[in-house]
């Protein structure tokens, strides 16, 4: 089962990175820097909040989980080159702006 395999492996990864935590984090980043910024996010992934393919979805997601796996692609330690790339060139007060923007969202129902 190719096509599992990454989306096995990203929920584990996301559920280490909650765990290192410790609690809930509240991204202090502005909503509405997220939204304007969040178009070049929206070419990959689904405005919808339904994974497609590979590309997980993005909306609803917690503002610490979404900063963690960003700043596990901005270490390399996540593998893929466009994520490694986009991650590599936010500023923090963009990474905490796209954050606080997407676990504003409502995730599908």
């Amino acid at each position: 089962m190719r096509g599992t395999r990454p989306l096995l492996g990203w929920f584990s990864f996301v559920a280490f990175a909650a765990s290192l935590s410790g609690g809930p984090v509240m991204a202090a980043g502005d909503k509405a820097l997220g939204e304007y910024l969040s178009s070049e996010c929206t070419a990959c992934h689904q405005t919808s909040g339904r994974q497609v393919g590979g590309i997980p979805a993005i909306v609803g997601h917690p503002a610490d989980q979404f900063i963690a796996l960003m700043d596990a692609y901005r270490t390399r330690q996540r593998d893929n080159v466009v994520m490694q790339t986009i991650a590599a060139r936010l500023t923090e007060e963009e990474l905490l702006a796209l954050a606080a923007y997407y676990e504003s969202l409502k995730p599908p129902g």
